[in-house]
């Protein structure tokens, strides 16, 4: 039997068979994903959590700092006794502290279902509690999230550009910053049925426009479209731009109503170009001179879309590249034309660049948060570190609070999150950690409490994305593996132990929560739009519902370029600020106001001679069932693989296939090396997602054992702005490791 369900990175049906599952793509898929074939082992019982769990010392001793966590024994535990156990800590806490004292931040991607939605059903139990401190913002474009509205009013170039369609119709030429890798395109959040993005791209080329890849990756932009490869030294992406600009004004190439109409600050802006030539930046980013002055001069003579990637923003000083791409585009003049202007995204998943929905879909109410008391995403190491300690975000002042009590469901910040040893260090600090997870990753293995949670397989629910035309009935393909039990089960046992259980189900089981959230939107937001929906009932039974198409295309900033007396953007202006009095007000020195060149503090010198690229992997999403088909035949020697030039490895006596040990200032891990003349000298690259392996690491001598590249990054705000995650980049030596590498456990039950 075929039962229809759906991931991040595609739509598909399951077929159980005596040797497993088969997993099949949407038949309307042009380009399935190869991350399907990594469903499969999430049916089976590898890696999974199969009943609760507890930390011995927890269990034992109580609550408390303990650095024990993350490397003491588990002991499994009945449902009920662990409930009782986790209400009770909840409410001293809350006693003691206040909501003030619960980190509940969580993070998504661990469905593409709209119900069983791990954050949304945190959140929720959280706010009926009385609220709790939650993250704010992305670790993927927390940058843009920040300096977007700051510039352009609001955070459309990153969630809703320009369309696809409109680039393959009208651009001339694309520069891509951090290019347009097709990997990333497989992806978006709540699933996604048509892998479009690599058709519109040859589409585009086909009608004859031309491509420029600005990276130290040459595969970072497919080598079907014949681009020009800029490897640009990394980090270095803002330098190029300001030369950029610098062309325009010294050769006369900007457009002057253009900026005059629709921007303010340009002339503050463009008074401080002098000193950024082309011969300045060819210095510093190791594009020359000519070649920079060449491409200023092509993006004038026709329609030009400006692209930057999340990742090229994902750096210290993170905010420059960007709004740099922002003025220039400006000096350009084509922002609100067709195929023009610039967008930050593109590529970065599938879902940037389509038209999303004009009306809600079904989604699990979160209710209001009481407390209403954020961090930003990327910073959660500091606040358990240093609470009480003072920072600056966005033009605010505030304070870490004291989180006593960590909740998280539905993510792995020990993929996430950068410089894994103070992570470690930072959960160490907390009094208690609970987890829900259906996989023993590094992140269950830090906690004091393991809820054994299960798969989307193990569910019913509605798989939806608002770049999507498909809602999609997602079946259950098998019954729950072991004891593992829902993630809204489970926190309908704590809410019934702490008084709001009726508020927080209201009185409905999960089966009755997802027909009853069907049935609203049909008559509600559906009915409203002029959809017929059909009955839960049918919608099941037909596996799917297609939604009537939005328009093809959409212009970014079209009605504002045609009157922007009309149609003002929210900045406060009303115009694209390209030099902004707020920013300026904020008195930072690592984010004035306006675009800069801020060197990076991190550079590679005679201990660590070589740039580091953690980019997101091929394989998988994230570090999700990186034990599956297709994540582990792109393993090297059991290792996650790290890049590097033929002649980069040459000079270090360096083979393919060979095991590595890299080396940063924070860590160490071991990799599979693979030589590759399609990475910059002078730089190597690793993706970020393999399982952190501290125990095959201390058997090693290394931090990680397995390849877990964020233990050699940075734990490190892009600025006082955005305070946003800077994992992209790092400094490192590769060496070769000496002896029997040693095996890999962390797929392994913990003792």
């Amino acid at each position: 039997m075929s039962i229809p369900h759906s991931s991040h990175w595609g739509a598909f049906s399951a077929v159980p068979t005596d040797g497993g599952l088969q997993v099949l793509p949407h038949p309307d898929d042009p380009e399935p994903s190869a991350l399907l074939a990594n469903v499969a082992v999430a049916a089976t019982p590898t890696a999974r959590v199969l009943r609760p769990h507890v930390r011995r010392g927890w269990w034992e001793d109580g609550p408390g700092p303990d650095e024990r966590r993350g490397r003491d024994e588990f002991l499994p535990v009945e449902w009920d006794e662990l409930l009782d156990r986790v209400a009770g800590e909840y409410r001293r806490v809350l006693d003691e502290h206040g909501p003030r004292g619960v980190y509940a931040g969580s993070y998504g991607w661990a469905s593409a279902g709209r119900f069983h939605h791990a954050q949304s059903q945190l959140h929720r139990f959280s706010h009926v509690l009385g609220g709790a401190v939650r993250s704010s913002w992305t670790y993927s474009h927390g940058v843009g999230e920040v300096l977007m509205p700051r510039v352009v009013g609001n955070q459309e170039p990153l969630i809703s550009p320009t369309s696809w369609t409109s680039v393959e119709e009208h651009t001339d030429l694309v520069i891509a910053f951090g290019g347009l890798p097709a990997k990333n395109s497989e992806v978006a959040s709540g699933g996604i049925s048509r892998h479009e993005v690599a058709g519109r791209l040859r589409g585009a080329r086909r009608r004859g426009a031309e491509f420029v890849l600005v990276s130290p990756l040459r595969d970072d932009l497919a080598a079907e479209l014949g681009a020009q490869w800029l490897d640009v030294v990394p980090g270095t992406d803002a330098a190029l731009l300001l030369a950029m600009c610098h062309v325009l004004r010294a050769e006369g190439l900007h457009d002057t109503e253009f900026l005059r109409r629709c921007t303010t600050g340009s002339e503050e802006f463009l008074a401080t170009l002098d000193p950024f030539t082309p011969e300045w930046a060819e210095g510093i980013t190791g594009i020359p001179a000519g070649t920079v002055r060449n491409l200023a001069r092509r993006a004038v003579r026709g329609r030009t879309m400006v692209t930057v990637s999340w990742s090229v923003a994902r750096t210290r000083f993170g905010e420059q590249p960007l709004w740099a791409a922002v003025a220039f585009a400006a000096m350009v003049g084509q922002i609100g034309l067709p195929g023009g202007g610039f967008g930050h995204g593109y590529a970065s998943t599938g879902g940037v660049g389509k038209r999303a929905g004009s009306y809600p879909l079904p989604t699990f109410p979160q209710f209001a948060d009481p407390l209403r008391v954020r961090i930003p995403v990327a910073r959660i190491a500091d606040a358990l570190l240093h609470p009480g300690e003072e920072y600056d975000v966005d033009g605010r002042r505030e304070t870490y609070p004291h989180l006593r009590l960590v909740h998280w469901a539905g993510g792995n910040p020990f993929h996430h999150h950068q410089d894994l040893s103070r992570l470690q260090r930072a959960f160490r600090a907390a009094e208690t950690v609970v987890v829900h997870e259906p996989f023993w990753t590094a992140t269950a293995r830090h906690a004091d409490v393991v809820f054994a949670s299960t798969t989307t397989l193990e569910r019913n629910d509605i798989g939806a994305a608002r770049y999507d035309d498909r809602l999609i009935a997602m079946g259950r393909v098998h019954e729950p593996l072991g004891r593992a039990r829902d993630d809204y089960d489970v926190l309908a046992g704590l809410s019934q132990r702490l008084g709001t259980g009726e508020r927080f189900t209201e009185g409905r089981t999960g089966e009755e929560w997802v027909e009853h959230l069907w049935e609203e939107w049909r008559a509600g937001p559906a009915a409203r739009a002029g959809i017929t929906a059909p009955p839960y009932a049918e919608f099941v039974a037909a596996g799917e519902f297609v939604l009537p198409p939005e328009p093809a295309e959409k212009v970014m900033f079209a009605s504002f370029r045609a009157d922007p007396e009309t149609f003002p953007l929210r900045t406060p202006s009303g115009r694209v600020e390209l030099h902004s009095e707020t920013v300026a007000g904020f008195g930072y020195d690592d984010c004035p106001g306006h675009p800069v060149w801020l060197a990076p503090e991190e550079l590679p010198d005679a201990e660590f001679p070589l740039h580091l690229v953690a980019n997101n992997p091929a394989t998988r999403l994230h570090s999700q069932l990186d034990h599956g088909a297709t994540s582990q035949a792109g393993k090297v020697a059991g290792r996650e693989p790290v890049r590097m030039h033929p002649d980069d490895a040459a000079a270090r006596g360096l083979g393919a296939g060979q095991v590595v040990v890299l080396r940063s200032r924070r860590g160490s891990c071991l990799g599979g090396l693979v030589l590759s003349d399609a990475v910059r000298r002078g730089v190597v690259q690793m993706s970020t997602g393999a399982w952190f392996d501290p125990v095959a690491g201390a058997a090693a001598g290394v931090t990680c054992g397995h390849g877990n590249v964020n233990v050699l990054t940075r734990d490190v705000g892009s600025s006082r702005l955005a305070q946003a995650c800077t994992g992209q980049h790092a400094t490192v030596e590769v060496s070769a490791f000496d002896g029997a590498p040693p095996r890999v456990t962390v797929f392994d039950q913990p003792s």
